[in-house]
């Protein structure tokens, strides 16, 4: 049986990703490709659990276990993630691994190599297919957090810290960076400003592209 894709889509806040998964997975729907959705943290009910914990403004987390806890949730999630894979779905998963180099490497300062050690114990070998990094403007970005309501407590984070976040989804798209890091698989950007069915365009092209006989290319409009 053919073994299924991993597709990621990644970013710092309020660029868009869980509209454009959400937006994605319709268009799955619509041409009857067989997959799944999936969050990080979550995905799972031991997930969902933690994600109420690490994203909770009242929760006084330090660093190094927020990061253990994040990766608590992503070993349970391989589980699932495998499963489909084996079936031979298409998986889209809001946020991955990327998000830990991101917030608790460089936006934490925590150490990268036992990040990665850590990170590789719990991901087992999976590797991403694709990740698509959505790039927003910070300051727009957390805007639009902003008026969607309250922000969790990531999110809550000063400036400098999310700044740094997406000064390091950045340094994500070199190529030496992903030849050091080949366990993020391949990174490609993708421009999330505009409306949201033009950045969900631009996810679908481009997905036509790599995997025409999966994505295939169609009408899409608001």
């Amino acid at each position: 049986m053919a073994r299924g894709k991993l597709i990621v889509l990644e970013g710092p806040e309020g660029v868009g990703k869980t509209t454009q998964v959400k937006l994605l997975s319709q268009y799955l729907t619509s041409i009857e490709v067989s997959h799944v959705v999936l969050r990080e943290p979550g995905g799972s009910p031991l997930g969902e659990r933690i994600r109420e914990l690490v994203l909770d403004p009242a929760q006084d987390i330090h660093p190094r276990a927020e990061a253990l806890l994040f990766l608590a949730a992503r070993a349970q999630l391989m589980y699932v993630v495998r499963a489909h894979l084996d079936l031979g779905d298409v998986v889209l998963m809001d946020r991955f691994f990327l998000s830990t180099y991101a917030y608790q490497i460089v936006g934490r300062g925590l150490p990268e190599d036992a990040v990665r050690a850590a990170n590789s114990f719990a991901t087992d070998g999976v590797v991403p297919n694709l990740t698509l990094l959505l790039m927003y403007p910070v300051g727009a970005g957390l805007a639009r957090v902003d008026r969607r309501g309250g922000r969790d407590r990531m999110e809550r984070a000063g400036i400098d810290f999310h700044e740094r976040v997406a000064g390091a989804f950045a340094q994500f798209l070199d190529e030496d960076w992903q030849r050091a890091h080949p366990e993020t698989g391949h990174i490609e950007t993708i421009d999330a400003r505009g409306a949201e069915w033009e950045v969900s365009e631009r996810v679908i092209s481009f997905l036509g592209e790599c995997w025409p006989e999966t994505f295939r290319p169609g009408p899409w409009s608001e």
